[in-house]
């Protein structure tokens, strides 16, 4: 049962989640410009919907950056179901144009686990292609990768978007976005858009920047080359993610979908265990496909240990220990958070107006996944 809260945390909480309830209304003391959305289900129940500071109100929306990727692991996940994806066949048996310049066995698993070697396309994508069904796709499918497919695996940031895009659009016929609108979100309800409906748009609030510490920024350790040319800016106009009408109102799937922390979570629940009831999405052993490991260990865009994949989604690792081996999810830059344990049933969503520096999921946000995901439900 759901008791209500009458502390500077809003919303409701199961009693049995006290403990977090205490914490996070002491973080909320600590700092009072701290604003954020949690919720959580566990076995399709809703367990877990509260706020709290002066940013954020309960039906808010915002973007959470990679989170978004979640809708194209949902996606890509109903397809594998429906059998029109086959992971493991080459990706030139529905995209004939991608088999070139050492291309021509890349398969969707590797595809689709960061594994094929174009986290950029040469010469570099503007943000007019990013934003765009087919520009950047197209580019991609001509680009010689950045180091053999299969031989190592790095973080395609914003171009794992422009190409599972393209791959729904080949096998299903429609783009992911009219894909994921039809066959995910509205089904399940679920506050998680990709392209904000502007009769929506008084809940949108801004994401606002990080608070870098006092004193001199540390660079980036070591020599990454891959992370400086993926994260630069890019070519020609610049874009805000996040802030930029035309960001938000085409929402990339990689990284400008607009959501709720309620929102994140009901999509992940709806996908792995249902919603009240309700028959999930994905069968158990389509789950259980797309959340296996593919990789892990260095990446080669991050430049970063013990980073871990499934089929898009993220694995738990030693930076982002969210729940149990089988658990999968996302994190987004600026510390928002999107996982999903289909052993316990947790289904847990996280969004916060200002991230805690210097980015990636907020650990608070990772804490509270893996604890929700410990109690005996």
């Amino acid at each position: 049962m759901l008791s209500p809260l009458t502390g500077p945390l809003h919303g409701r909480a199961d009693d049995r989640l006290s403990p977090l309830v205490e914490r996070f209304e002491k973080h909320l003391a600590a700092d009072p410009d701290y604003s954020f959305q949690m919720a959580a289900y566990a076995g399709g129940r809703l367990v877990l919907d509260v706020h709290g500071g002066p940013h954020l109100a309960a039906d808010s929306l915002m973007v959470p950056y990679s989170v978004s990727k979640n809708t194209i692991g949902v996606s890509l996940a109903l397809l594998v179901q429906r059998g029109v994806l086959d992971l493991d066949a080459p990706v030139a048996d529905w995209w004939p144009e991608f088999a070139v310049a050492g291309k021509e066995h890349v398969t969707g698993r590797q595809l689709f686990s960061h594994q094929a070697g174009i986290p950029e396309a040469d010469p570099r994508l503007t943000w007019d292609e990013l934003l765009d069904h087919s520009k950047a796709a197209d580019r991609l499918a001509a680009t010689r990768p950045f180091w053999r497919p299969g031989s190592a695996f790095g973080y395609h940031a914003i171009t794992i978007g422009n190409l599972a895009d393209a791959a729904v659009q080949r096998l299903d016929g429609r783009t992911l976005h009219a894909f994921y609108e039809e066959a995910v979100r509205a089904p399940s309800g679920a506050d998680v858009f990709l392209g904000l409906p502007r009769e929506r748009d008084g809940r949108r609030v801004a994401t606002l920047p990080m608070v870098p510490p006092l004193g001199d920024v540390p660079a980036p350790s070591g020599h990454h080359p891959l992370r400086d040319i993926v994260f630069a800016p890019a070519p020609g106009e610049q874009v805000d993610l996040a802030n930029d009408e035309r960001s938000y109102r085409f929402g990339h799937p990689a990284g400008s979908a607009t959501a709720s922390a309620l929102g994140i979570a009901t999509l992940l629940a709806a996908a792995v265990t249902g919603v009240d009831g309700a028959a999930p999405l994905l069968d158990a052993d389509t789950v259980a496909v797309v959340g296996e490991q593919q990789v892990r260990g260095f990446d080669e865009v991050l430049g970063q240990e013990d980073r871990a994949h499934s089929i898009v989604f993220q694995k738990p690792s030693q930076q982002l220990a969210f729940g149990g081996p089988r658990s999968f999810g996302h994190d987004g830059a600026m510390g928002a958070l999107g996982t999903v344990d289909p052993d316990s049933g947790v289904a847990f969503g996280y969004t916060v107006a200002r991230g805690p520096w210097p980015g990636g999921a907020d650990p608070r946000a990772v804490r509270a996944a893996r604890e929700i995901g410990g109690v005996s439900w």
